[in-house]
């Protein structure tokens, strides 16, 4: 499966962004589907997920009750919903589809199938 980011962009602290993930078929629906992020000088962190057969997320603590994971079926996409953006959360944004399983699914080795970044600015 390819997997399409898009959705980036710069922001002002406090606002919103949507990213959306495109997958090339319907083949993403029998994976677990994350986004990670990776900010200047830092790894790549886990940031949602979820098994696309029961859609239910997990989520790092620095952005729980901020972003929302969700997914639409027909469109084989998924997406993160960013609210009260904070200027830490200033990163590449990468989704990415794999064989993860509730243990394994904020790591990204776990991950098989990466999308392109998307830049997330957040200004102060």
């Amino acid at each position: 499966v390819q997997l399409q980011a898009c959705g980036g962009g710069l922001v002002q602290a406090g606002g919103s962004l949507r990213l959306t993930c495109a997958a090339s078929d319907q083949t993403v629906r029998g994976y677990s589907v994350g986004w990670f992020r990776q900010a200047p000088g830092k790894e790549r962190e886990f940031v949602a997920g979820f098994r696309w057969s029961d859609a239910i997320p997990s989520y790092a603590d620095i952005v729980k009750g901020r972003f929302t994971i969700s997914r639409d079926i027909a469109k084989n996409s998924f997406y993160l919903q960013m609210n009260n953006l904070k200027p830490e959360d200033t990163a590449i944004y990468h989704c990415a589809a794999g064989r993860a399983i509730a243990s394994t699914r904020r790591n990204q080795s776990a991950y098989n199938y990466w999308g392109g970044g998307t830049q997330v600015t957040v200004s102060s």
